[in-house]
């Protein structure tokens, strides 16, 4: 039998090879993404151009670039195969995480207040970025190799690195970027079969550390308690956003008409839903939400079916980031979480962000490409005979 329908066939050039085996349905999603982006671009970043002393269209311009490097990234990690997947992903794993320590030596805070980057000059680098999808694969490679007879014991290993890579991010601090990577593993944790015993500890250890950062972390501390407040100060940025998703209503004020994007300092970044609800309405928003589950769910279905178990467990942690990463930057905006500083894949603006989530989706194409093979029902019941 075979994953999906389409067999390949031995001796084929890899463009048409990778055409015919390629989820097409997840890169029209993801193209689609990417173009709402740019069309939001046009509303949300000539105020901040113009309070910059830009030209009107500098970040669409850049955010064009950006993103096109960010579309071939994925088209080129797409073409790879499963064990090539895995042996970029382990070493990228290492540079990522070299560069995540050396934060504190080289990096730069711009003046945030969280040293989260590196400055090139003309432009920056957010090592945390690039470190998610390739944790992903390491730890898949790790937990997978556990089920290996005289494995390593790759579970406990994975369990160290998530600790090691989380600690670096919370004392940058970058809780957001911390909580990404730490429920990537736990869902590939789960799904390899963890003891229950292990993801009530993890969890209980994730309330102790919230509840040591809220007492000892002013800004953390703020974000809560206004989460948690019943009414918001009018003049935050949840309040603005918040504001801008009730005068959209269903279809929206129009294109340029919207005001929050004057207002909102991270109207082109973190909220840029918020514009999408202002300008295009309830509309724009479900066809976003809509593109979103589609490439998270059918990642998961043709991964119900996949045999290996590292292409399982990576290729589950890469559709589980992508599609947490997404729920948190939306809830934000709508206020169903507290205010973190997330991008919305494909759609917001920032170079770190497009590229390293257009590698993390071009893996994720990678693994779930059509290939050859029994399904996974048929070698269990094979197994047991």
């Amino acid at each position: 039998m075979a994953h999906g329908t389409v067999l390949v066939q031995s001796g084929e050039a890899i463009l048409p090879r990778w055409w015919r085996t390629v989820d097409r349905i997840t890169l029209t999603c993801i193209l689609a993404l990417f173009l709402i982006g740019l069309l939001l671009g046009f509303a949300a970043s000539p105020p901040l151009a113009e309070r910059n002393g830009e030209a009107p269209f500098y970040y669409v311009n850049r955010q064009a670039f950006f993103g096109g490097l960010a579309l071939i990234v994925m088209v080129l990690a797409s073409m790879l195969r499963p064990a090539q997947v895995r042996r970029f992903g382990v070493l990228g794993f290492f540079g990522a995480f070299a560069a995540l320590a050396l934060l504190p030596v080289f990096g730069t805070d711009f003046g945030q207040g969280a040293t989260r980057w590196y400055s090139l000059g003309f432009a920056s680098v957010q090592p945390a970025e690039f470190l998610k999808p390739v944790f992903v694969i390491f730890t898949a490679w790790m937990i997978a190799a556990n089920q290996d007879v005289a494995g390593p014991p790759g579970k406990a290993v994975s369990l160290l690195v998530m600790a090691v890579a989380v600690g670096f991010l919370v004392v940058q601090p970058d809780y957001g970027q911390a909580a990404l990577i730490l429920f990537a593993w736990a869902v590939m944790y789960f799904v390899a079969g963890a003891p229950i015993a292990v993801l009530m500890l993890v969890a209980a250890l994730v309330i102790l550390g919230g509840v040591f950062a809220y007492s000892n972390s002013d800004h953390v501390a703020r974000r809560i308690d206004g989460f948690l407040s019943a009414e918001v100060d009018p003049n935050t940025q949840l309040a603005y956003a918040a504001n801008a998703i009730r005068e959209g209503g269903v279809f929206g004020t129009g294109l340029g008409e919207g005001s929050v994007k004057w207002t909102l300092p991270d109207a082109h970044t973190d909220f840029i839903i918020a514009v999408a609800a202002e300008e295009y309405g309830l509309v724009l928003v479900l066809v976003i939400i809509a593109l979103f589950a589609t490439v998270a769910m059918r990642a998961f279905l043709r991964l119900m079916k996949e045999r290996d178990p590292f292409t399982r467990l990576a290729g589950t942690g890469l559709a589980a980031l992508f599609a947490l990463q997404s729920i948190i930057n939306m809830g934000v905006a709508v206020r169903l979480m507290p205010a973190k500083g997330m991008t919305l894949p494909f759609v917001s603006y920032g170079g770190s962000s497009l590229i390293a989530t257009g590698l993390a989706v071009g893996m994720l194409l990678a693994l779930t490409r059509s290939r050859p093979q029994g399904e996974i029902g048929d070698i269990l019941l094979n197994r047991h005979r």
